[in-house]
């Protein structure tokens, strides 16, 4: 498993090279100035020389190949630049919002995982019964809704309607204090629902795996030795049937990813979607490239931890050969 890790991570160096290369040749093909949005209306009347300095002092001036390897050499010793939109430095940008998306993204994704699992289980013991079927409907149309719509809805029902959740932030109203039960209550419906936008690819994936499972020789050997049913379906089926759910784990995180930028905005989440946004909208390319990093990062860590709970859970896997 170390020598795994230890492959990955040295892979993981020119994909993020190439990754934050392409965004750099991206950002240069677009219409948009940078100098210009960062001064704004004020600069309308600047003389091409005036622009050409503030090019040279915001590191924007030559080409992108250029421009790319002075903020790779600047990003391998710390430093992430300044943003452009925000006036801070890219590393106190994220830094202030990150450990927020974490919490959301990590309580939605444990909560997806174990609900799938349970829900995935019980609609597997006996296929096409009721609830086999109210739970294949229910998920097939919670996989077609959009992750906005589901925010929107939770808060017509759960802040409007019913009057039991806060609609979005992260703390009261009149209030500026940040407490363990605030947090607990404004994370319920933005992680609830992200969770709910997961959930049906787990649902579906142990449904089927478990189904299959139940089918095998070794499980049908369970059952010819007198085993009880619960222990058939945990001990047996289940550790067979979710082995493919493992290498779903990896696959989900991008959409993870995209779904909880649109979910913190909905609910006005203090993490990195509203820098996102922000940083996309003002064509700020120092942000923008840390944060590409970041989630090219999150992939590759998802694929790795996939890969890892594959091998814990099937001995006969061989991490050499991954």
């Amino acid at each position: 498993m170390a020598r795994l890790a230890g492959r990955r991570l040295l892979a993981a160096v020119p994909v993020l090279a190439l990754v934050t290369l392409g965004m750099f040749a991206v950002a240069a093909a677009s219409p948009f100035d940078p100098v210009r949005q960062y001064i704004g209306s004020d600069g309308l009347g600047a003389s091409q020389e005036t622009l050409d300095t503030l090019r040279e002092n915001l590191g924007t001036s030559g080409t992108f190949v250029e421009q790319w390897w002075a903020w790779l050499r600047s990003a391998a010793g710390g430093d992430l630049g300044q943003s452009l939109a925000l006036r801070q430095p890219v590393g106190q940008v994220i830094g202030e919002r990150l450990g927020w998306s974490v919490l959301l993204c990590s309580v939605a994704f444990v909560v997806a995982i174990l609900l799938g699992t349970a829900l995935g289980v019980l609609a597997a013991r006996r296929p096409g019964g009721v609830l086999d079927r109210v739970v294949t409907s229910v998920s097939y149309t919670l996989q077609a809704a959009p992750p906005f719509w589901l925010a929107l809805l939770a808060i017509w029902l759960f802040a409007l309607r019913l009057d039991v959740l806060p609609a979005g932030g992260l703390t009261d109203t009149g209030s500026d204090t940040v407490t363990a039960g605030s947090v607990i209550r404004h994370l319920a419906l933005p992680a609830g629902v992200l969770a709910i936008s997961q959930l049906p690819w787990f649902v579906l994936y142990v449904r089927q795996g478990v189904s299959d499972a139940l089918h095998e020789d070794p499980v049908r050997g369970a059952r010819a030795r007198g085993l009880r049913e619960r222990t058939v379906l945990l001990g047996h089926a289940l550790r067979s049937g979710l082995l493919p759910v493992l290498t779903l784990i990896g696959t989900r995180v991008p959409e993870l990813i995209t779904g909880a930028l649109l979910v913190e905005t909905v609910f006005s989440w203090p993490g990195i979607a509203s820098a996102t946004v922000r940083a996309a909208t003002a064509t700020d390319f120092p942000l923008l490239a840390a944060l590409t990093v970041l989630s090219a990062l999150a992939v590759l860590a998802g694929n790795l931890l996939a890969d890892l709970l594959y091998g814990l859970a099937d001995p006969r896997v061989d991490h050499d050969e991954m």
